[in-house]
């Protein structure tokens, strides 16, 4: 086989298709310019259209309520007070994922405890989290990363057996499926984002999901300057904050919830076929998908790469070589979270966390080896591509490994 010049160095690209986001049609502008033209662009009740794509998602998820808010942070936030954390309190998160699963513990003056991940999942690592829980563990965050389930019946076990609450972070798991049950809607609560980037976007926005009666009100109350159902406008009951979204908002997400079935069955088929296409590439190895029984939303496609199958090049020089070749790629988080400065240098604003804990301490080897070496991501419009956009991408990760090897 003759070897091709890479793109990086002035040849051809592999991928030639753009892949936009967000996908939207003239219904979605009719529907916005519509309540635009209503003036009813405020949510002063919860009501609305607001209620209306509430009690939709809802229904699409399975469970009895659902709370939007401002972001998938506030989402985060209001379930674990909610779940009656107090000061001092620790929450065990993974060490892999955005920032806001570890801040908002944070915020609430709790002590965020991280627990390595799977290697071959990048999930919380169930045979971990037992060794890290004390007297004053009261939550579990388990991340859907990428949109894979996490193992929810070990979790909900450990969860059960400690009396702890699981607060399911699905904000890459719109649609997810883990034993024929909606991700978010196994734990305690499920926390979602609206984030540009998310599978379900308005831009911004977040939603809380949960079947508990008790959860409902509390978090329901506290979105909305503490009210409650029944109170007058001027009586608050409990603490909250104006964290509610916007009519246009709620019109938006409706309109893009239609489309949400069929977009995650595309990701999910066409994740399957890569997976079946990346199998004999030597060092590239996609992420496990544990058990049939799941629907897999990727929100991002990762595989992890092995250098010594491509040379010795760098990870990042890897994505760079791929990026230039058309695919929608990433070498993802540099370090994991325990590595960020508000976790290292432990400012005044972090007066909640004792003396005796020390970040700088902390080791999580499996999440440290995907942020340095492994873990490259494909990003999750590119997953609505054509099976022949699948056979680019894994030509392009060949095309790359032809380059280098000697």
């Amino acid at each position: 086989m003759t070897k091709t010049a890479l793109a990086i160095h002035g040849g051809e690209k592999a991928v030639k298709t753009t892949f936009p986001w967000p996908i939207y049609d003239e219904q979605d502008v009719q529907a916005v310019a519509d309540l635009v033209r209503s003036g009813q662009w405020g949510n002063p009740d919860c009501a609305g259209a607001v209620a209306d794509f509430e009690q939709q998602f809802a229904r699409y998820c399975g469970s009895k309520y659902a709370i939007s808010c401002v972001n998938g942070s506030v989402s985060l936030r209001l379930a674990l007070i909610a779940c009656g954390v107090r000061p001092g309190d620790e929450v065990i998160v993974p060490p892999y994922t955005f920032i806001a699963t570890a801040s908002v513990v944070l915020e609430v003056n709790c002590v965020p405890v991280f627990v390595d991940i799977q290697p071959d999942t990048y999930n919380l690592d169930p045979t971990a989290i037992e060794a890290a829980i004390t007297e004053r563990t009261k939550v579990i965050i388990p991340v859907h990363f990428a949109g894979l389930p996490c193992d929810m019946d070990a979790i909900l076990d450990i969860a059960r057996r400690h009396n702890l609450r699981v607060i399911e972070d699905a904000a890459h798991a719109h649609g997810g499926e883990y034993r024929g049950r909606k991700l978010g809607s196994i734990g305690d609560a499920g926390s979602f984002s609206f984030q540009s980037s998310k599978n379900l976007t308005s831009g911004e926005g977040g939603m809380v999901i949960t079947s508990d009666d008790d959860l409902y009100r509390t978090m329901n109350s506290m979105r909305n300057v503490g009210r409650l159902p029944g109170g007058q406008w001027y009586d608050h009951f409990n603490p909250g904050c104006n964290y509610r979204i916007t009519q246009l908002q709620a019109v938006l997400l409706s309109e893009q919830l239609k489309r949400l079935d069929e977009q995650t069955r595309i990701r999910n088929e066409n994740g399957l076929y890569l997976d079946s296409l990346l199998a004999d590439v030597a060092g590239i190895t996609p992420l496990s998908r544990v058990g049939e029984e799941l629907i897999h939303p990727y929100h991002l496609y990762i595989f992890r790469y092995d250098k010594a199958k491509f040379g010795q090049v760098s990870k990042q020089e890897f994505v760079a070589m791929l990026a230039a070749e058309g695919l929608p790629c990433s070498a993802g988080y540099p370090h994991p979270l325990y590595k960020q400065p508000v976790f290292q240098q432990k400012n005044w604003l972090c007066y909640a966390l004792p003396d005796t804990v020390d970040y700088k301490n902390v080791s999580c080897p499996v999440a440290e080896y995907a942020c340095t070496d492994e873990a490259v991501w494909i990003f999750q419009q590119a997953m609505l591509g054509s099976r022949s956009d699948m056979d680019a991408f894994a030509d392009a990760i060949r095309k790359v490994q032809h380059a280098l090897i000697k």
